[in-house]
């Protein structure tokens, strides 16, 4: 029975918005009017619960959208925690609904959307390669890939009890990768770094697992504020919030953050942080998610946060992308410019005229056509800096 003495909680979760994306534009318009009033009070009587008789995990119900589409929900027995978790026509909709269960990991405590064991192993069977013919002289059997690891070595990385008899069963590094496809995330990540050749304190430390004394296999509530969770789902808390959401739901940058990016945009540090990763490892995403949170948190009355880089495309579309995820009060607390464009700026405010030339057959041609004429100084700039005798820069 729901308790009235705790905030209502609503989340959104990363699957229902990819669903949301694939709708006909006529049903995410009744899609958000129905996530008004839900998010308003999913206890109203108007928010018509129905139960499905076929779902394993007893707290999935559905909603109803309108007279074709349904909504998957997670309403517990106990706190004030409702998530959505999928859309869809209405038999495919509860045909999503019986192959998952929604629920928290007893190791991790995070909150999981997980494939039944039937479900699993039928999606695995789909995406099989086709068979090998067998050799004139038989191979001896191979060693299942994670023999070396207990039980309790994989549920601590978040593989579900109901899945650890498929991943027992992965014997090469393709097959891991198709675990990608039936495990919850962490899972997976946890499992591939082992298969790469991690050790388990390795694979923590990487994908930021911690484990709590006890985990109340119950508390919504207290899950869904877990970093874990908030890779795969997000508290809603105001209706501006939700829209931006919804205005691109495949932008899941915006709103879902690794453990490890999390702490990087929320670290308060005494000094300068250097973030080392390869192209594509969301630097980018960690350092637009940590201006805003400097901008929300560090920035005092008449300051600004400095959001610099190379070119003036990127600045761009740094620009672009930081309105998505800030208030207006934010973005005017924010400042994103190129570097050139920063420097030259500077030096104006310092009456110092400058020309800006990329092109020099060697930096001391620089030096020798510079004319000092006035008491602010005259220059040219290159992106060499001339060093003295002494090597320092002048």
């Amino acid at each position: 029975m729901t308790t009235t003495n705790q905030p209502v909680k609503v989340a959104l979760g990363a699957d229902f918005l990819t669903a949301f994306s694939r709708l006909p534009q006529k049903q995410q318009r009744k899609v958000r009017e129905f996530l008004d009033k839900f998010t308003a009070s999913p206890e109203a009587s108007g928010i018509n619960y129905e139960r499905i008789q076929r779902a394993k995990d007893a707290n999935l119900r559905s909603v109803r959208i309108d007279q074709d589409y349904r909504g998957i929900v997670l309403k517990p027995p106990q706190g004030n925690v409702y998530v959505v978790l999928w859309v869809d026509k209405h038999d495919d909709a509860y045909s999503w609904a019986e192959r998952r269960t929604c629920a928290i990991h007893p190791g991790t405590g995070t909150m999981q959307v997980v494939l039944t064991a039937e479900a699993a192993a039928e999606s695995l069977a789909e995406t099989a390669p086709p068979p090998i013919p067998a050799p004139s002289t038989p191979k001896p059997a191979s060693r299942a890939l994670f023999d070396a690891h207990s039980d309790d070595d994989l549920l601590s990385l978040g593989v579900p009890s109901e899945l650890l008899p498929i991943v027992r069963e992965i014997k090469t590094e393709d097959e891991v990768d198709r675990l990608e496809s039936i495990l919850p995330r962490e899972a997976f990540e946890g499992a591939f770094l082992l298969a790469a050749g991690y050790s388990l304190p390795e694979v923590r430390s990487e994908l930021c697992i911690s484990h709590a004394a006890v985990v109340d296999t119950a508390d919504f509530a207290s899950a869904v504020e877990r970093e874990g969770t908030q890779r795969q789902f997000v508290v809603i808390t105001d209706a501006a919030e939700m829209e931006k959401i919804l205005a691109a739901p495949l932008e899941k940058w915006r709103v879902f953050l690794h453990p490890s990016q999390r702490r990087l945009v929320e670290m308060r540090a005494n000094g300068p942080v250097r973030v080392l990763g390869s192209a594509g490892t969301g630097k980018t995403v960690v350092a637009m998610h940590r201006a805003v949170w400097l901008a929300r948190h560090a920035c005092g009355q008449g300051e600004k946060i400095l959001f610099t880089t190379f070119t003036r495309n990127l600045a761009a579309d740094i620009s672009a992308n930081l309105k998505t995820i800030c208030t207006r009060e934010e973005w005017e607390r924010i400042e994103v410019l190129n570097l050139d464009a920063w420097v030259r700026r500077f030096l104006d405010k310092q009456q110092f005229s400058l020309r800006l030339t990329y092109e020099v057959p060697s930096v001391d041609d620089i030096w020798n056509h510079s004319r000092p004429n006035s008491s602010a100084g005259n220059g040219v700039m290159s992106s060499k800096t001339r060093r003295s005798k002494h090597g320092k820069p002048t």
